[in-house]
């Protein structure tokens, strides 16, 4: 079983052995009870965080997510009907992935550098960050623009990052490409077993035929083996984009 609290103490822990400084904060939505979670990550204190680039981790923990840590998918499927082959609640590999967006910022300071400079120094932050990310499904950079004396001068470099934790499907990080299966492929990898099962004419006197039944075999993943582990490639990528942006801020001659 993996919870909310689980996730968030498994980043936090795989942060400070990299040598990040966090600064985490939660949230329950009360209307949908889901779980947020924000944390700012950035290297060196605190004192020095306003010049240097920083990150913020989210995710939120949906009731799904809580309902499959605690009863499984079994215990889902049998709250809404009885068990049956086609059930979409068993096959936890249909489940979507838990989202981690990271989203970097590095304020800039000193001249105003050309359009050209501009769009090389984005091209050299996409190019090293995403080559340095090891989880990351998507590298966005930008650069956010100010209004100064009548001219759009350049704020800051920003870069924005996502990575896919597929929790609950039951091969892990080895599955993520599973969750676009043919169905086709899917009903072959399902976990299930057919039987027939002659029904005691006594039960129905109208049904004299071989009635076929299902009996699933839920997926269960066990998320607690392998997320502690991701979460560290997780945070050695948030360090990699955080000096992919102090390189890229150097290039582009910001200081």
């Amino acid at each position: 079983m993996i919870t909310f609290e689980d996730i968030t103490e498994y980043f936090l822990k795989a942060a400070t052995n990299v040598g990040l400084t966090t600064h985490p904060e939660y949230w329950t939505n009360t209307r949908t009870l889901e779980r947020e979670f924000a944390c700012t990550c950035h290297i060196g204190s605190c004192e020095e965080a306003d010049n240097r680039s920083t990150c913020t981790v989210s995710f939120t923990w949906s009731t799904l997510d809580t309902a499959l840590s605690l009863e499984g998918p079994t215990g889902i499927c049998e709250f809404f009907h009885e068990p049956g082959e086609a059930c979409p609640h068993l096959h936890t590999r249909d489940i979507p992935p838990l989202l981690f967006d990271l989203s970097y910022n590095l304020v800039l300071s000193g001249p105003m550098i050309s359009e050209t400079s501009l769009l090389s120094l984005i091209q050299a932050l996409r190019l090293r960050a995403s080559e340095q990310s090891r989880r990351a499904t998507e590298t966005r950079p930008g650069i956010s623009m100010a209004l100064q004396d009548n001219r759009l001068q350049p704020e800051a470099l920003t870069l924005q990052q996502r990575v896919e934790i597929p929790i609950w499907h039951p091969e892990g990080m080895r599955g993520l490409h599973d969750l676009h299966e043919t169905e086709e492929v899917h009903r072959r990898s399902a976990r299930f077993l057919l039987r027939q099962r002659e029904i005691d004419e006594d039960e129905d006197e109208d049904e004299n035929e071989d009635e076929e039944q299902v009996e699933v075999i839920a997926d269960n993943p066990r998320p607690e083996e392998w997320v502690p582990q991701v979460l560290v490639e997780v945070c050695q990528d948030i360090v990699h984009g955080l000096q992919a942006l102090e390189a890229a801020r150097s290039y582009g001659s910001f200081s």
